[in-house]
């Protein structure tokens, strides 16, 4: 499994890689700081044909936003199979209900303790990597 996580905060860049790195499931993990940076390396790995499997996506970021980057995302033909896990500290209805809008697959707070947030990235992995099938990356 390939996610790319798309988050400028390396504290929680970190503690994501930890519990990844601890899955019993393989996950290669890439981490892009902003929408900006995601985007161009999406287009970098569309002809090698080694798209993530999974994005998880901040929505507050600088250059580009979650939200303009889920927007893009889901314009281009050739991405916008790929899930979006927006994983975010907003749990603002305007923010959740705008994520939906523009194609997110799902939306999660991110908890603030740093048990809950190891637990909320667990679900996350154990939902995405176990109980749902996906689509190839690219067909």
């Amino acid at each position: 499994m390939n996610i790319l996580l798309v988050e400028d905060n390396p504290a929680d860049v970190e503690l994501s890689r930890e519990v990844l790195d601890d899955s019993p499931h393989p996950v290669e993990l890439s981490v892009a700081p902003d929408g900006a940076a995601a985007l161009e390396y999406l287009r970098e790995r569309l002809d090698s044909g080694r798209l993530p499997d999974l994005i998880l996506l901040d929505l507050n970021m600088p250059r580009l936003d979650g939200r303009g980057m889920l927007q893009r995302l889901k314009a281009e033909p050739r991405l916008k199979r790929i899930p979006v896990v927006v994983f975010t500290s907003s749990s603002a209805t305007h923010d959740v209900v705008a994520s939906y809008e523009l194609g997110a697959s799902c939306y999660v707070v991110k908890p603030v303790g740093f048990e809950e947030f190891q637990q909320a990235i667990r679900s996350v992995e154990d939902f995405w990597l176990t109980v749902v099938k996906l689509p190839p990356a690219q067909a």
